[in-house]
Protein backbone atom coordinates (compact mmCIF):
# COMPACT_ATOMS: atom_id res chain seq x y z
CA UNK A 1 0.00 0.00 0.00
CA UNK A 2 0.94 3.30 -0.32
CA UNK A 3 0.67 6.82 1.47
CA UNK A 4 -3.17 7.16 1.80
CA UNK A 5 -4.04 3.70 2.55
CA UNK A 6 -1.42 4.31 5.21
CA UNK A 7 -2.54 7.05 6.71
CA UNK A 8 -6.49 5.58 6.66
CA UNK A 9 -5.37 3.17 8.65
CA UNK A 10 -3.99 4.37 11.61
CA UNK A 11 -6.78 4.42 13.61
CA UNK A 12 -7.08 8.02 14.03
CA UNK A 13 -4.23 8.28 16.36
CA UNK A 14 -1.71 10.42 15.66
CA UNK A 15 1.60 8.43 17.31
CA UNK A 16 0.48 5.32 14.56
CA UNK A 17 0.01 8.23 12.13
CA UNK A 18 3.75 9.40 12.06
CA UNK A 19 4.87 5.47 12.73
CA UNK A 20 3.07 3.93 9.73
CA UNK A 21 3.60 7.53 7.18
CA UNK A 22 7.44 7.22 8.25
CA UNK A 23 8.27 3.23 7.72
CA UNK A 24 9.84 3.44 4.39
CA UNK A 25 12.18 6.17 4.79
CA UNK A 26 14.07 5.14 8.22
CA UNK A 27 16.08 2.59 9.30
CA UNK A 28 15.96 0.06 11.80
CA UNK A 29 18.48 1.91 14.05
CA UNK A 30 16.29 4.93 14.20
CA UNK A 31 13.28 3.10 15.87
CA UNK A 32 15.15 3.77 19.01
CA UNK A 33 14.46 7.72 18.76
CA UNK A 34 10.68 6.99 19.02
CA UNK A 35 7.83 5.95 21.54
CA UNK A 36 5.99 2.90 21.72
CA UNK A 37 3.00 3.81 20.00
CA UNK A 38 5.26 4.99 17.14
CA UNK A 39 6.27 2.34 17.19
CA UNK A 40 3.52 0.32 16.52
CA UNK A 41 2.88 2.64 13.73
CA UNK A 42 5.52 1.07 12.52
CA UNK A 43 4.70 -2.55 13.08
CA UNK A 44 1.75 -1.87 11.61
CA UNK A 45 3.06 -0.33 8.23
CA UNK A 46 5.59 -3.56 8.12
CA UNK A 47 2.53 -5.94 8.87
CA UNK A 48 0.16 -4.51 6.38
CA UNK A 49 2.53 -4.69 4.03
CA UNK A 50 3.18 -8.13 4.43
CA UNK A 51 -0.63 -8.55 4.49
CA UNK A 52 -0.91 -7.38 1.18
CA UNK A 53 1.76 -8.74 -0.95
CA UNK A 54 0.01 -12.19 0.17
CA UNK A 55 -3.22 -11.24 -0.42
CA UNK A 56 -4.40 -13.04 -3.20
CA UNK A 57 -6.06 -10.00 -5.22
CA UNK A 58 -2.76 -8.75 -4.83
CA UNK A 59 -1.19 -11.77 -6.51
CA UNK A 60 -3.51 -12.06 -9.10
CA UNK A 61 -3.72 -8.02 -9.45
CA UNK A 62 0.60 -8.95 -9.85
CA UNK A 63 0.46 -11.29 -12.39
CA UNK A 64 -2.29 -9.73 -14.48
CA UNK A 65 0.51 -6.84 -14.27
CA UNK A 66 3.27 -8.24 -15.13
CA UNK A 67 3.06 -8.79 -18.34
CA UNK A 68 4.05 -4.87 -19.19
CA UNK A 69 5.71 -3.39 -15.62
CA UNK A 70 7.71 -7.15 -15.31
CA UNK A 71 9.44 -7.39 -11.95
CA UNK A 72 8.20 -3.72 -11.43
CA UNK A 73 4.62 -5.32 -10.74
CA UNK A 74 4.76 -5.13 -7.25
CA UNK A 75 5.45 -1.49 -7.11
CA UNK A 76 2.57 -0.98 -9.77
CA UNK A 77 0.08 -2.84 -7.37
CA UNK A 78 0.25 -0.36 -4.54
CA UNK A 79 -0.26 2.52 -6.74
CA UNK A 80 -3.60 0.84 -8.32
CA UNK A 81 -4.44 0.03 -5.02
CA UNK A 82 -4.19 3.67 -3.31
CA UNK A 83 -6.14 5.33 -6.81
CA UNK A 84 -9.10 2.30 -6.33
CA UNK A 85 -9.17 3.70 -2.69
CA UNK A 86 -9.54 7.14 -3.93
CA UNK A 87 -12.31 6.24 -6.27
CA UNK A 88 -13.87 4.48 -3.55
CA UNK A 89 -13.37 6.19 -0.95
CA UNK A 90 -17.19 7.21 0.47
CA UNK A 91 -17.48 3.14 0.85
CA UNK A 92 -14.68 3.30 3.30
CA UNK A 93 -14.92 6.29 5.35
CA UNK A 94 -17.81 8.95 6.92
CA UNK A 95 -15.20 12.04 6.10
CA UNK A 96 -14.35 13.17 2.39
CA UNK A 97 -11.35 12.63 0.83
CA UNK A 98 -10.27 16.20 0.27
CA UNK A 99 -10.80 16.51 4.46
CA UNK A 100 -9.00 13.60 5.29
CA UNK A 101 -5.91 14.67 3.47
CA UNK A 102 -6.29 17.78 5.01
CA UNK A 103 -6.51 16.59 8.18
CA UNK A 104 -2.89 14.65 7.73
CA UNK A 105 -0.89 17.49 6.77
CA UNK A 106 -0.99 19.55 10.32
CA UNK A 107 0.05 16.50 11.77
CA UNK A 108 2.81 16.37 9.72
CA UNK A 109 3.76 19.70 9.85
CA UNK A 110 3.77 19.94 13.58
CA UNK A 111 5.56 17.00 14.31
CA UNK A 112 8.43 17.38 11.05
CA UNK A 113 11.48 17.95 13.99
CA UNK A 114 10.60 14.50 14.68
CA UNK A 115 10.44 12.61 11.34
CA UNK A 116 13.14 10.87 9.61
CA UNK A 117 15.54 13.63 7.56
CA UNK A 118 14.81 11.76 4.42
CA UNK A 119 10.82 11.74 4.81
CA UNK A 120 11.02 15.38 6.91
CA UNK A 121 12.80 17.02 3.40
CA UNK A 122 10.02 15.99 1.42
CA UNK A 123 6.56 17.26 4.25
CA UNK A 124 6.31 20.85 2.44
CA UNK A 125 6.31 19.62 -0.72
CA UNK A 126 3.82 16.87 0.16
CA UNK A 127 1.41 19.22 1.53
CA UNK A 128 2.30 22.38 -1.30
CA UNK A 129 1.07 19.90 -3.45
CA UNK A 130 -1.76 18.09 -1.72
CA UNK A 131 0.29 14.84 -2.48
CA UNK A 132 -2.38 12.43 -0.66
CA UNK A 133 -4.86 13.55 -3.29
CA UNK A 134 -2.67 12.87 -6.15
CA UNK A 135 -4.45 9.66 -6.75
CA UNK A 136 -7.62 10.83 -6.87
CA UNK A 137 -7.87 11.63 -10.47
CA UNK A 138 -6.91 9.74 -13.34
CA UNK A 139 -4.58 13.16 -14.75
CA UNK A 140 -3.29 13.25 -11.15
CA UNK A 141 -2.43 9.65 -10.90
CA UNK A 142 -0.73 9.77 -14.40
CA UNK A 143 1.01 12.85 -13.29
CA UNK A 144 2.39 10.95 -10.16
CA UNK A 145 3.24 7.53 -12.51
CA UNK A 146 5.42 10.27 -14.98
CA UNK A 147 7.24 11.60 -11.82
CA UNK A 148 8.13 7.79 -11.09
CA UNK A 149 9.18 6.66 -14.86
CA UNK A 150 11.65 10.03 -14.49
CA UNK A 151 12.51 9.02 -11.32
CA UNK A 152 14.04 5.79 -11.48
CA UNK A 153 17.37 5.03 -13.41
CA UNK A 154 16.03 1.68 -15.27
CA UNK A 155 13.45 1.47 -18.05
CA UNK A 156 10.32 1.69 -16.74
CA UNK A 157 6.60 2.07 -17.71
CA UNK A 158 4.78 3.17 -14.74
CA UNK A 159 2.61 5.30 -16.56
CA UNK A 160 1.19 2.19 -18.68
CA UNK A 161 -0.56 1.48 -15.42
CA UNK A 162 -3.15 3.61 -16.27
CA UNK A 163 -4.06 1.47 -19.78
CA UNK A 164 -3.98 -1.71 -17.23
CA UNK A 165 -6.33 0.12 -15.46
CA UNK A 166 -8.40 0.83 -18.44
CA UNK A 167 -8.43 -2.39 -20.14
CA UNK A 168 -9.25 -4.51 -16.83
CA UNK A 169 -11.30 -1.74 -14.91
CA UNK A 170 -13.70 -3.43 -13.49
CA UNK A 171 -11.57 -6.92 -12.62
CA UNK A 172 -9.58 -4.63 -10.46
CA UNK A 173 -12.23 -3.12 -9.12
CA UNK A 174 -13.77 -6.52 -7.79
CA UNK A 175 -10.11 -7.47 -6.71
CA UNK A 176 -9.61 -3.90 -4.58
CA UNK A 177 -12.97 -4.12 -2.96
CA UNK A 178 -12.05 -7.63 -1.69
CA UNK A 179 -8.47 -6.87 -0.73
CA UNK A 180 -9.62 -3.83 0.99
CA UNK A 181 -12.47 -5.08 3.23
CA UNK A 182 -10.54 -7.82 3.98
CA UNK A 183 -7.72 -5.53 4.86
CA UNK A 184 -9.02 -3.56 7.06
CA UNK A 185 -10.58 -6.59 9.20
CA UNK A 186 -6.85 -7.70 9.30
CA UNK A 187 -5.84 -3.89 10.70
CA UNK A 188 -8.99 -4.13 13.23
CA UNK A 189 -7.61 -7.68 14.40
CA UNK A 190 -4.25 -6.45 14.72
CA UNK A 191 -4.41 -3.19 17.11
CA UNK A 192 -8.03 -3.00 18.00
CA UNK A 193 -8.96 0.42 16.60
Amino acid sequence: MNYLAHCYLSCSEEDMLIGNIITDFMSKKEESNYSDKVLEGINLHRQIDTYTDKHPASLQLRKLLRKRHGKYASVVVDLIWDYFLCINWDHFSGTKLEDFCQDIYPVLLKRKSELPPKFASKVDDMVANNFLMSYATEKGALKSLQWMDNRVNFKSDFVGAILDIEENYALIQDLFMTFFTDLIGFVEGECGC
